[in-house]
């Protein structure tokens, strides 16, 4: 069994659901370099676990995170730059380079501050629910500086133009609403019904073909930025690697079960996985 012991990140993994939750509560989950380190090697050990199927990147203590750690991410690393340009790389690649392009389905779960540095986890991970009562905020400009790194890029990526800007130049708070409302996150629920969207939809994604997910959602991803005949080729070539390895054998028992068995409407379900053992 794989082990998560740390100090700045806590592991729970349940009925397949791996909660990977940022633990430094008594600072909003803001993100230190010893955060970043730990989340990073969390998350590389989570995508191979056989036990977690869906991530759920979340907060301690009701806050999703509020950015950056000021005093350890910046103030302390500035006459350090080796270490400085580490951290950036590490904090850069879990929030960005492993979400992006992670193996299996994530969801971002916000509760209380999401700030500044945590739009790019926001922002990385495939889905995003938060309750009404969280608050968002670009919150750069009010200390004198621009969203940096790939929050301005992944921000102006998600949502249209005038909200990008609106929201970034002036640095107010927003809801959990707003967020929906602007294309930031995928659903907005009351705090108490939060946790119980988020496993059911965890519960939905374990239900479809493994390889297919994969496959869709990275490719989901990867054709925003493909002129046409880029993204025919791409799809093709997505759709044999998807088949390669697939244990479910997707393509072949979705059409039997479909027009042979008649045991499925695909507009309304998925086709039954079969129960494979944990490898």
């Amino acid at each position: 069994m794989t082990t998560y012991a740390y100090e700045t990140v806590k592991i729970d993994i349940e009925d397949g659901i791996a909660w990977a939750m940022l633990n430094r509560p008594e600072k909003r989950n803001a993100m230190s370099p010893q955060l970043h380190d730990e989340m990073d090697d969390a998350l590389a050990k989570l995508e191979y676990d056989p036990q977690a199927k869906v991530i759920v990147v979340c907060g301690a203590g009701g806050n999703f995170s509020a950015g950056q750690d000021l005093k350890k991410f910046f103030r302390d690393l500035d006459s350090d730059p080796a270490e400085r340009k580490r951290s950036r790389m590490v904090a850069n690649r879990w929030r960005w380079e492993r979400l992006f392009n992670y193996e299996k389905p994530t969801i971002a779960m916000v509760e209380g501050y999401c700030v500044g540095g945590a739009f790019m986890q926001l922002c990385g991970c495939d889905f995003a629910f938060a309750a009404h009562e969280a608050t968002f905020s670009l919150s750069e400009i009010n200390w004198g500086i621009l969203p940096a790194s790939l929050v301005a890029k992944v921000v102006a990526d998600m949502v249209l133009p005038r909200h990008a800007l609106y929201y970034a130049c002036l640095g107010d708070a927003f809801d959990g609403k707003e967020a929906e409302r602007i294309g930031l996150i995928t659903r907005s629920v009351p705090k108490d019904e939060l946790r119980a969207a988020v496993v059911e939809l965890a519960v939905k994604l374990m239900g479809k073909s493994p390889n297919a997910l994969r496959g869709t959602k990275q490719a989901m991803r990867h054709v925003r930025g493909m002129p046409d005949p880029q993204a025919y080729d791409y799809l093709a070539e997505k759709m044999k690697a998807s088949r390669v390895g697939d244990k479910q054998d997707s393509y072949n028992s979705g059409l039997k079960q479909f027009l042979d068995e008649k045991s499925y409407k695909p507009a309304h379900g998925a086709f039954r996985l079969k129960q494979l053992a944990d490898e």
